[in-house]
């Protein structure tokens, strides 16, 4: 199957974003979206957030950082799976709105994540 490292898609009625076909092995396992660090969401693959994500954010108890990531990270997160057939997630109105996705939606590889945001927003 090639590489999809980005893909346009429109959002159906009920917020929901269909994931390519070549990506669904990779998101079978559920996936977590979060806001990014600017106004846009990530888009983990459950198993990436669990391995790499979650241990960063446990970093030391008093390091402000690492609490300001988890303000950031944990505010309004959410953790589902690909619904069975049609491969499609639903985002969560308060999450759109934060990155300001209205029906148009493009998402970019960056790296083990997606980042998810409106057609013509660079970051």
């Amino acid at each position: 199957m090639p590489k999809v490292d980005y893909f346009v898609r429109k959002l159906d009625d009920k917020r929901r974003l269909t994931i390519p076909t070549e990506l669904r092995h990779e998101l079978a396992g559920g996936v977590v979206i979060t806001r990014g660090f600017g106004k846009y969401l990530h888009l983990y693959p459950k198993k990436i957030w669990d391995s790499q994500v979650e241990p960063q954010l446990e970093g030391d108890l008093l390091d402000e950082r690492i609490a300001d990531l988890n303000i950031r990270f944990r505010t309004g997160k959410v953790e589902t799976e690909l619904d069975g057939k049609q491969g499609r997630v639903m985002l969560e109105q308060d999450l759109l709105d934060y990155a300001g996705i209205k029906r148009d939606i493009v998402a970019v590889s960056a790296g083990r994540y997606w980042r998810l945001m409106a057609p013509g927003q660079d970051s």
